[in-house]
C-alpha cells in the first residue's frame, strides 16, 4: 500500500522564508512610516494621536484594498511585503483599542460618547475606505468585480 516509511514525515512550511522576509522588510517600513507620522502630535493632546491612527488605518485600508486588487493572487512576495508588511506595519488596530478605551476615561457620558463615535467612525471609514481600494484597484487593471483577473480585450 504506497511507499514504504522512511522514518521521516514531510514537512511543508506554511510561508516560504523569501516571503516571511519580504513581511517582515514591509513590516519595518509601514511601523516606520507610522512612527513618522505620529511625530508632530508629540508632545501634543491626546485628540491629536487620536486622529492621526484614524486616519492611518482608513488611509491603510485604501491602499491594501488597492494592493489585493492590482496583485490578486500573483506576485506572492510584492502583496506580503506591501500588504501584509508595509500597510499591516502601518495599520493598527491595537492601538485604536487602547485610544478608544482610554477616551473613557474619566468614565463620563461624554467620554463614551466620543470613544463610541471613535469606533464606529473607524469601522466605516475604513471599510468605504477598503471598498473604494478594491474599485479603484479594478479600474487600474481592468479587472471585473469579483474578479482577480484582468479583463480580456473585447
Amino acid at each position: 500500500m504506497g511507499g514504504e516509511y522512511c522514518g521521516r514525515v514531510p514537512v511543508r512550511p506554511r510561508i516560504r522564508p523569501d516571503v516571511l522576509l519580504a513581511v517582515m522588510a514591509g513590516g519595518a517600513v509601514g511601523a516606520g512610516l507610522r512612527a513618522l507620522l505620529l511625530l508632530p502630535a508629540a508632545g501634543g493632546g491626546r485628540t491629536e494621536v487620536v486622529a492621526i491612527t484614524l486616519v492611518e488605518n482608513v488611509v491603510g485600508s485604501l491602499m491594501l484594498g488597492i494592493v489585493v486588487a492590482i496583485l490578486g493572487d500573483r506576485r506572492p512576495r510584492l502583496r506580503a511585503f506591501a500588504g501584509t508588511g508595509v500597510l499591516g506595519g502601518f495599520t493598527t488596530y491595537s492601538t485604536f483599542a487602547v485610544q478608544t478605551v482610554q477616551l473613557t476615561v474619566p468614565p463620563t457620558v461624554d467620554a463614551a460618547a466620543a470613544a463610541l463615535l471613535l469606533a464606529l467612525a473607524s469601522l466605516l471609514l475604513g471599510l468605504l475606505a477598503a471598498l473604494g481600494g478594491l474599485a479603484i484597484g479594478r479600474r487600474l487593471t481592468g479587472a471585473r468585480p469579483g474578479s482577480d483577473a484582468p479583463r480580456e480585450a473585447e
